[in-house]
């Protein structure tokens, strides 16, 4: 088993930057991909950004690629995704997971965090 609890979140104007952080417990981490998806009000769940269990491959959805970078630290067991030149579309529910290999799709992570609100807002 895994636990996920990200951080973070929080309430920034348009073109400003947020750090969301995923800390991973339970089995070690470093063996799983870790993933980051965004549910906005009356949307579905949608991919944002995936990384290698080594951290050598990383996936972007095209509506962030150059603005949002995901990164991780399996010495502190995890996560990060940095996220600048925030937009109002970017508002969402934030979720973290993890997965046995990277993926766009949201099916192949077995552990979810419970998530955190990212509002982007004048």
């Amino acid at each position: 088993q895994v636990q996920l609890v990200e951080s973070g979140g929080g309430l920034v104007q348009p073109g400003d930057s947020l750090r969301l952080s995923c800390a991973a417990s339970g089995r070690t981490f470093s063996i799983y991909s870790g993933g980051w998806f965004r549910q906005a009000p009356g949307k579905e769940r949608e991919f944002v950004a995936a990384i290698a269990a080594s951290g050598t491959g990383t996936y972007y959805a095209d509506s962030v690629k150059g603005r949002f970078t995901i990164s991780r630290d399996n010495a502190k067991n995890t996560v990060y995704l940095q996220m600048t030149s925030l937009k109002p579309e970017d508002t969402a529910v934030y979720y973290c997971a993890a997965s046995n290999f990277p993926s766009t799709w949201a099916g192949p992570y077995g552990y979810w965090g419970q998530g955190t609100q990212v509002t982007v807002s004048s």
